[in-house]
């Protein structure tokens, strides 16, 4: 009964943490699944270490206990009858009438070890009976008449080496049943200590439960400072996203007009070298072209000379004079800067143009996009203060509804009942012990039994080995060894006597134990004992599972022993393992749809306005068309280009003077070669002090290539300027129409976003909440300890030590058996007989040193007729 009261306990006080009024039963929804927002650190719930360990570890007596199990699954090798028990218990024993063939069948190895150890209880002590009558008629072995034989000593020597491990054995039988003896007293003085502990556990869980649920309700704290601060960081965080959106369409427009207003610039730089790069070109080609100019004038006067044309001329002159004057065409300047027209009208069109800063018109309008932000936040003030006093009324109203729940009055109960039920434990040890002490007398009387036989073997063995002499004949042995033989049949008489009481406690116990563990702790290792308990309609008739009907009267649930005892085993919460919900269903309670809807109402209702943002304002447009009207492209590109590509000369000039020289050479002595030769040194003075400059100069060269680049630059610039402006303008337009009139859109999913994250924070802490409640809050670890601790005390404890002794003591009663047979045998060789034989059996020849009838010496104390050497 105490046995069985400890296996119910933990479910009593399991049912006891239900509150008496569960309420109306909610049915739980799954939440809407949102967006993972950021990660929220809410801790490790506070948890207190249980100190039960509700593991076994028997030491040196469990190899023991590994041959008993071992010997039972060879008496009792059948599965468990599962079937079988849960059709005798819904029947009340009932069903054993037509199903008593299947009990025997499984019962079959108990009931014949039974059987024989019956057999063995009830015919050793009658045999004794007959034996002990028999030998009073000097039969069996009664008589003490011994007939000598040579291999005398090989006998006694065979039969007590025999005897003494006939005695080994039955030595280590009584040791076992010893050890398991003082195991079952030692484990018993633990008893208090494991239930004690299991208590100290159950107070444990009573004290830790509140603050771990307050623990749960103060981390909502934790959701609120995050929520608060996306909160008060809306601008940054809602209107930067806006922002960010939109920077992607506005950004790539407000870039064109910024890359426009470089441009201007660019232009009106590129125009002022073209205009300087023209002027000093204008300036030095002027020189040249009046130089040469002059020098061709000058050229021709001379060769107007009467000794190029008179008739008394050499004609060799005339031709090379000829010859000169058509070559001068080409003494002129190559590059005539001076044809080309000034810009001087586009670039005032572009210094008006640049009196307009772009630039920074382009930055007020990056200024208004940067400011979405703030915007934001001044938009959504009132919004924003709105969600912050929902959301501390959430916290009022979670904190409210927690302290409506009865937990404390719960766990007040709860903590009443163990108490109570402490007390009533504790009410029973003294009788534990009292009945323990009984039981460890009587079993130590048992071992008595057996050690007396051992103390009589051992003795005789002694005294017999010691008082041997191999020259004394059976009827002259010494009191030593006659003392051995009696010890042995003393042994003999105790063997007889106490077999039969010991067989009968050795074949109840083997009965009882071996079922407790075949039926019972086996079954309870391997979950099969719950598999009954569980049973549809086992319990109670009108239940499928009974916890859940008594519990909650809803036996369709899915609680079972093996469910509650597994959860409770990985040490998960409370509310998990037994199904709280059906009282307090949080995610009813905490549900996110429900829960959150005016947060999600008060944070849909934001309404943004961007219209504020202007990206370009009108001056600036103005700017840009002014800037696709100055003229650019009237500029002949063409003619300065070409220009810019002559030489500085049509002819190289050195050359020319070269040419010149070799044909003034030609000529005769005479003025008019003078005059030439004064024309070759001038052109060659215009070479060194104008060509060359002009060539290599670094003002000229920077000039040209300055005049060459600008151009190409204004002719880039000016390629279909009117389009690209419009483009660009146009651009600008489509971004402002964006945020003005099409934004909509975009503002309305950011703030979904925005708003999914704020209620994912409240998703996080329900999904916390709810996790915490199933594996961290209230973990019922002690509730399967106990089970496990009263699985000890019964099976370790009790079982494995009483089922330890029967086999230490049935080993030893069987082995007295052969014990007996050999100490008789034996005893014959250590006691002094009455008469004796001179022969061995296959001797037929006398002594010859005795005469055939000396009875006085060889017989001296038997009445039997002489021996004949004919007989």
């Amino acid at each position: 009964m105490w046995t069985s009261g400890m296996l119910m306990l933990p479910l009593l006080m399991l049912m006891l943490l239900v509150p008496s009024a569960s309420g109306e039963l909610q049915q739980e929804t799954e939440p809407r699944r949102l967006p993972p927002p950021g990660k929220l650190d809410f801790g490790y719930v506070p948890a207190g270490v249980y100190e039960t360990l509700a593991h076994y570890e028997p030491g040196p007596i469990g190899i023991l206990f590994h041959m008993l199990h071992t010997f039972l699954c060879v008496v009792q090798p059948n599965a468990f009858p599962h079937e079988l028990i849960v059709k005798l218990a819904k029947d009340k024993f009932g069903a054993i009438q037509t199903e008593y063939q299947k009990a025997i069948y499984y019962e079959i190895g108990f009931l014949v070890c039974a059987a024989v150890g019956l057999l063995f209880a009830v015919l050793l002590p009658i045999v004794g009976l007959f034996f002990c009558m028999c030998r009073c008629c000097d039969n069996c072995g009664g008589e003490m008449h011994q007939r000598q034989r040579k291999n005398a000593d090989c006998q006694r020597g065979l039969l007590g080496t025999l005897l003494f491990s006939t005695s080994l054995v039955i030595t280590i039988g009584v040791l076992c049943a010893y050890a398991a003896n003082q195991n079952l007293s030692s484990q018993v003085k633990n008893i208090r200590r494991l239930v004690n502990s299991n208590m100290r556990d159950l107070h444990t869980f009573v004290n830790d439960t509140p603050l771990q649920i307050d623990y749960l309700i103060s981390q909502y704290t934790t959701a609120k400072k995050k929520v608060n601060y996306d909160l008060n960081n809306i601008g940054p965080l809602l209107g930067g996203r806006i922002h960010e959106q939109l920077d992607k369409e506005v950004h790539p427009a407000l870039d064109r007009v910024l890359n426009m207003a470089g441009a201007m610039r660019e232009t009106k730089e590129a125009l002022e070298n073209v205009s300087v790069s023209l002027e000093v070109l204008q300036v030095g080609t002027g020189k040249l072209n009046f130089n040469l100019s002059l020098v061709r004038t000058n050229i021709n006067r001379t060769l107007n000379d009467p000794g190029c044309h008179d008739e008394e001329s050499d004609a060799t002159t005339a031709q090379l004079c000829h010859n000169i004057r058509q070559s001068l065409s080409q003494l002129q300047i190559g590059a005539n800067f001076t044809r080309l027209p000034k810009v001087n009208p586009q670039l005032d069109k572009m210094s008006n143009v640049l009196k307009t800063d772009l630039s920074t018109v382009v930055q007020k309008g990056y200024a208004s996009l940067n400011d979405t932000p703030h915007m934001v936040t001044d938009q959504t003030r009132n919004v924003v203060e709105s969600v912050q006093n929902l959301v501390d009324g959430i916290g009022n109203n979670i904190t409210s509804f927690s302290k409506a729940f009865p937990v404390q009055k719960s766990l007040s109960d709860f903590t009443i009942s163990i108490n109570h039920a402490h007390a009533k434990i504790e009410d029973y040890y003294p009788e534990i012990d009292k009945m323990d002490f009984y039981r460890w007398i009587g079993c130590i009387a048992l071992c008595c039994m057996v050690v007396l036989v051992l103390a009589f073997n051992y003795l005789g063995l002694l005294c017999g080995t010691l008082g041997y002499d191999k020259h004394a004949s059976p009827t002259t042995r010494g009191c030593i060894s006659n003392t051995g033989g009696t010890m042995l049949m003393a042994g003999v008489g105790f063997s007889f006597i106490f077999s039969g009481v010991q067989m009968i406690v050795v074949t109840t116990l083997f009965l009882v134990g071996g079922n407790m563990e075949k039926l019972v702790c086996e079954p309870y290792h391997t979950k099969e004992l719950f598999k009954v308990i569980d049973t549809p309609y086992m319990v109670n008739s009108e239940w499928k599972n009974f916890i859940p009907g008594y519990i909650y009267n809803d036996s369709e649930m899915d609680l079972t022993v093996d469910s509650l005892y597994s959860t409770c085993k990985e040490n998960k919460g409370i509310y998990s393992a037994m199904r709280l919900d059906k009282v307090f269903n949080i995610s009813s309670f905490l549900n996110t749809t429900v829960f959150t809807k005016d947060v999600v109402g008060q944070l849909n209702s934001v309404k943004i306005d961007l219209r504020g943002i202007i990206l370009l304002e009108s001056e600036g447009k103005q700017n840009l068309q002014d800037f696709s009207d100055a003229g650019l492209s009237e500029i002949n590109y063409a003619d300065y280009l070409e220009e810019v590509n002559k030489g500085v000369t049509m002819v190289d000039l050195l050359a020319f003077a070269r040419e010149l020289e070799a044909q003034t050479d030609l000529m005769p002595r005479s003025p008019l070669q003078t005059a030439l030769k004064g024309h070759i040194g001038t052109l060659r003075q215009i070479h060194s002090q104008q060509i060359i400059p002009m060539e290599q100069a670094t003002k000229y060269v920077r000039a040209r290539g300055a005049l060459n680049q600008s151009m190409r630059f204004l002719e880039r610039t000016a390629s279909d300027l009117p389009n690209k402006v419009l483009e660009v303008l146009d651009a600008v337009d489509t971004a402002q129409n964006l945020i003005s009139r099409n934004a909509t859109y975009l503002i309305n999913r950011e703030t979904g976003k925005y708003t999914a994250t704020i209620v994912g924070y409240f998703h996080q802490y329900i999904e916390w909440v709810k996790t915490s409640l199933a594996l961290e809050v209230a973990p019922c670890k002690p509730f399967s300890n106990m089970l496990d601790t009263a699985e000890i005390i019964t099976c370790s404890f009790l079982v494995d030590s009483m089922n330890a002794f029967w086999m230490g003591l049935g080993c030893s009663t069987l082995f007295l058996l052969p014990s007996i047979i050999l100490a008789v045998k034996l005893a014959k060789f250590y006691r002094r007989m009455d008469t004796e034989d001179v022969y061995d059996d296959n001797d037929t020849v006398p002594m010859k040193t005795i005469p055939s009838y000396d009875t006085v010496n060889r017989f001296p104390r038997a009445s039997a007729p002489p021996r004949h050497i004919d007989w």
